[in-house]
């Protein structure tokens, strides 16, 4: 009778969870591959025009760089503020992690036009060089890879801050005070001793970064000006413009299917279960 009331309680706990999973996220996801083969016509057209289609090559191609170049850019960034909060901020570690949270109270819309402010050919960014004399003409910063990279490691930071900051913080000082009494030089301590410990919050911050980047909208969207269209905005041109539901709906359905491959291919190389879970 005890084991059948833990049980009892165990799926009272999770059919709820459960429920609402099968509800909001499951159910929708198979009425977009339902729809994927059956609009216009049912059978696999969308996926063949998808695979036969240039743009759509040249859309995922693009998607999967900036992913990628966002990504790494993040952790660079991020490694070294969460070191520093970590490891020397202490008397203004609760304001520099306010800062770094900061931007979460801020809709991405806003911070979004808040670049095209500061980066279009008469915004902040441009006014400021050209008053200095240090350029003649604005530099186009909008519309190209660069204002949409700029911008997305602006909203992605965080999501690599955070998880290598409560990593960093589980690691015990007395590690490296070790390790520099033992005659390893600073360096040398960090690279041997402090940072392999960091990893673990470096592949969860970065799967997570690339994660989101594959599937961001709005930043790409209005910093690229339709000049650089990642799969995402491509998905809603196809909707809006040419109300083509079946193409679109293939096209999601195979982003889910690379996020998918993505987080399969990271869990031949990482114990995921660990990077998310775990806390040191």
């Amino acid at each position: 009778m005890p084991r059948m009331t833990d049980k009892l309680r165990y799926w009272m706990l999770v059919l709820p969870a459960l429920a609402v999973m099968v509800l909001f996220y499951i159910w929708p996801v198979l009425n977009i591959w339902g729809i994927s083969v059956t609009e216009p016509t049912a059978g696999l057209g969308n996926y063949t025009k998808m695979f036969d289609s240039n743009a759509v090559r040249v859309s995922f191609v693009l998607t999967f760089r900036i992913a990628a170049i966002t990504t790494v850019i993040c952790l660079l960034l991020g490694y070294v503020l969460a070191y520093t909060i970590a490891n020397f901020a202490v008397r203004v570690r609760p304001l520099m992690l306010g800062l770094v949270l900061l931007p979460f109270w801020v809709s991405v819309l806003i911070r979004s036009f808040a670049w095209i402010v500061l980066l279009g050919r008469s915004g902040l960014v441009n006014d400021a060089l050209m008053d200095t004399g240090l350029i003649a003409t604005p530099i186009r910063f909008m519309h190209n890879e660069t204002g949409v990279l700029i911008a997305m490691v602006h909203v992605m930071l965080p999501f690599a801050v955070l998880p290598m900051l409560t990593n960093m913080r589980g690691i015990p000082g007395s590690y490296m005070k070790a390790a520099r009494g033992l005659g390893a030089s600073e360096w040398r301590a960090f690279r041997e001793v402090y940072f392999p410990q960091t990893l673990p919050g470096v592949f969860s911050g970065g799967l997570l970064v690339f994660v989101l980047s594959l599937g961001f909208y709005i930043t790409p969207a209005l910093l690229g000006g339709g000049r650089v269209m990642m799969i995402s905005e491509y998905i809603t041109y196809q909707i809006q413009e040419f109300l083509n539901w079946g193409l679109g709906a293939a096209l999601s359905v195979a982003l889910l299917g690379a996020t998918a491959v993505v987080l399969l291919a990271a869990s031949r190389f990482v114990n995921l279960r660990k990077t998310f879970l775990e806390r040191n």
